[in-house]
């Protein structure tokens, strides 16, 4: 025997039966050695279209490095399927709650490198990552490091500084970076000699940047390096806002940041009127685009998100 529905029943009980695929964004990467990355590259990029997928993908001879985003049985597929080349069996993926809108295009690119650093020739890797680099510590065992070390610990950010303005662990240093190339030489100022005999937590957000920053700085002389595994992301999943990360977490999509909990702080300020503020703008002016971290009030009218070199439009 049929029923017969009317169109808004009948739409309500195929989205019962056949369920709406919920969106998820993956981050992920690894230091593994790659003979041929034009070829993953073009792997890669099939398999994402198939699939419907959206994002940045970046691939070198040292591994792969990306962010991608879509359904989630879309993307669970993306994972099983991309863990089936031996290079990236142990890829860690990171997942959290997204729109596939937060990315406009799929783009895969080869490179020298995966994160930009400028040590392309420095970096060596091998089945187990990076050669040379700084220890892996879970997020307890950092806590472990700090109990049994104390205040001789030393958390160093391996983030541009304006990340680290709306989200940092407590008494971190920030080097005062505005792009990732720059970290070599700001350690070769001779800045952070003072640091290198003590323990060093680097940190970043997913915790492929430490990977190459431990490297640089245990070869340029800093003797105990660790790296947080899985990067803040990691660490926020297991302590969200009762460990010792505070404020918001800087990403790049267009989401802009994210917070681990209800109860995260904020800790950046407003560039346009100095409140209280946790989440960046484009700059109006559409010859600059330049990041401005602006608060609530300042975006109720979006012309006045500017950042202060550029004159607002109602000036």
């Amino acid at each position: 025997m049929s029923v017969n529905l009317c169109p808004a029943v009948h739409h309500l009980y195929f989205r019962y039966i056949f369920r709406i695929d919920t969106t998820k964004i993956i981050l992920f990467y690894t230091f593994a050695p790659i003979n041929d990355p034009e070829a993953i590259r073009l792997w890669q990029r099939s398999l994402c279209e198939s699939l419907g997928l959206k994002g940045r993908i970046i691939i070198s001879r040292h591994g792969i490095n990306g962010t991608v985003g879509g359904p989630l049985t879309a993307v669970k597929k993306y994972v099983r399927t991309t863990r089936e080349y031996g290079a990236f069996k142990n890829i860690d993926f990171k997942w959290s709650d997204g729109n596939i809108e937060d990315f406009p295009r799929l783009v895969i690119r080869v490179r020298d490198e995966i994160v930009t650093f400028g040590v392309s020739d420095e970096i060596q890797v091998d089945e187990n990552g990076i050669v040379g680099g700084g220890k892996h510590l879970s997020p307890t065992q950092v806590h472990e490091l700090i109990q049994e070390r104390g205040e001789e610990v030393v958390f160093f950010d391996g983030r541009n500084a304006y990340e680290a303005a709306i989200g940092k662990f407590k008494n971190a240093v920030v080097p005062d970076v505005e792009t990732t190339p720059g970290f070599v030489a700001e350690l070769e100022t001779g800045k952070y000699d003072h640091l290198k005999d003590k323990p060093i937590v680097t940190y970043c957000t997913g915790g492929i940047r430490c990977e190459v920053l431990s490297m640089v700085m245990k070869n340029r002389g800093f003797k105990e390096v660790y790296q947080i595994a899985g990067g803040i992301v990691r660490y926020g999943e297991k302590f969200k806002d009762g460990g010792l990360w505070e404020g918001s977490l800087y990403i790049f999509d267009k989401r802009m940041n994210m917070e681990f909990s209800d109860d995260a702080k904020t800790i950046g300020v407003c560039q346009l009127c100095d409140s209280p503020a946790s989440r960046y703008y484009n700059c109006t002016n559409s010859e600059c685009r330049k990041l401005t971290l602006a608060c609530d009030e300042c975006v109720e009218d979006n012309e006045r998100v500017t950042c202060s070199k550029c004159t607002p439009i109602n000036a």
